[in-house]
């Protein structure tokens, strides 16, 4: 007796991607109850692509059939002899894996897991219903995780992208501000991953120029969010507060930032946020060619003309936000003239920090202050240039640690 065929009611499926067990169907032959091992036999070998053949009593499932574990059991001695005549449901599994059509490949998946190696091996049954309608093998499902793993990857890779350009286009107008006001500068922002947490704000007046050099807690997506929420602070504060007063604008982002993220108060679990950032804001004054300057965390290097080295400018120690900042907490102000061709440089501490060099210790704040002395006649674009090459060389085979941004300008 030659196994029977088996007509299903269609289904719709899903187009492109699977996303439930109906999309793994496979029309298979399918044997049942009446029929012997010999006529098994003859089906795996007409069909040498069948890994599981259903067995279907009605139109209800009741097992599978392994076609490995067949075969070497009716090659063993007698086995064929003995069993050969007999029902097929002698060698079938009578608890396979069974799934509704409509079952997600996510949930099928775990599923599957929980049934352990058979339903990679046997592969599952399809049912509509309990009605059975085909199967579904080990192979495909994996295949099937893995493009849903790929296109989820994909489609988040998608909106990180379009989040570096909205990233970058926070950033353009800086960018523009800062050609038309210093020719001779330098701005080099690298983000560690698309996008990331450090952060630029050039503003242009009348009578000088504002700059912000941010860097915000973490980096990749969640820095790049802190970055949009640092950056509609300021602009705020720029439009409405005083440029000319650093530490004051400093200390109104301080406030923010607190208040927004819920750091005023006791900390009630792992998920509050202590976050903020390590920042420098400047002003310099044009008719009096001073810079006035508040730090957190943030130096700022200074070369002078015919100095014998790099000043190391340092502000305060307590950064911007973050739990352990008091709300009210005032940063100091600090002036310094800067002569013409002056140079001043600002950095966040991805340069500085990254591991790197034959000792695997940071980049630190020396080499880069002895690069910037060595190169000191340059144009300031092609002093970063060659601050950046000897970084990444420096950097070799070592993971980057953090977003970087490097800035200076000539007066």
């Amino acid at each position: 007796m030659m196994p029977a065929s088996h007509s299903a009611r269609p289904l719709p499926r899903a187009a492109l991607l699977p996303r439930c067990a109906l999309d793994l169907k496979l029309d298979v032959p399918v044997a049942t109850p009446a029929h012997q091992n010999e006529d098994v036999m003859h089906l795996f070998r007409e069909h040498a692509d069948l890994v599981g053949l259903p067995i279907v009593e009605g139109d209800q499932p009741i097992g599978i059939i392994n076609r490995n574990i067949f075969m070497n059991e009716m090659a063993r001695p007698f086995v064929r002899e003995i069993y050969g005549r007999k029902s097929c449901i002698a060698f079938m599994d009578k608890r396979p894996l069974m799934v509704e059509a409509y079952t997600p490949i996510q949930e099928l998946s775990f599923q599957a897991l929980a049934a352990g190696n058979k339903a990679l091996s046997d592969g599952f049954i399809v049912v509509d219903g309990g009605r059975y309608i085909g199967v579904g093998t080990g192979f495909d499902l994996v295949s099937a995780v893995t493009n849903l793993q790929a296109e989820k990857n994909r489609l988040v890779m998608e909106s990180i992208d379009y989040a570096s350009v909205i990233q970058k286009s926070f950033l353009r107008p800086s960018r523009q501000d800062l050609a038309a006001t210093l020719p001779d500068h330098v701005l080099h922002w690298e983000p560690r991953d698309v996008v990331g947490g450090d952060f630029f704000v050039f503003r242009s007046f009348d009578d000088g120029f504002f700059v912000a050099v941010i860097d915000c807690t973490g980096h990749g997506v969640p820095g790049a969010f802190m970055t949009l929420i640092m950056a509609s602070y300021l602009d705020r504060l720029l439009q409405h507060g005083e440029p000319r007063d650093p530490a004051k604008v400093m200390a109104e982002m301080n406030r923010m930032i607190k208040l927004s993220l819920a750091q005023d108060g006791e900390p009630v679990g792992h998920e509050d946020s202590d976050d903020g950032m390590d920042t420098a804001f400047l002003w310099f004054d044009r008719a009096s060619r001073t810079l006035t300057w508040a730090g957190a965390k943030t130096p700022l290097f200074l070369l002078e003309p015919g100095a014998d080295e790099v000043a190391q400018l340092d502000g305060d120690r307590t950064g911007v936000g973050y739990r352990t900042t008091a709300m009210h907490h005032a940063w100091m102000n600090r002036s310094v003239h800067l002569p013409e061709g002056a140079s001043l440089f600002v950095t966040t501490d991805g340069i500085i920090d990254q591991l790197g060099g034959p000792k695997r210790i940071a980049f630190g704040k020396k080499r880069l202050r002895q690069m910037l002395l060595e190169h000191r006649d340059r144009p300031l674009a092609d002093v970063g240039e060659r601050v950046m090459l000897a970084f990444r060389d420096y950097q070799g085979e070592q993971v980057r640690r953090d977003d970087v941004t490097l800035f200076g300008f000539r007066v």
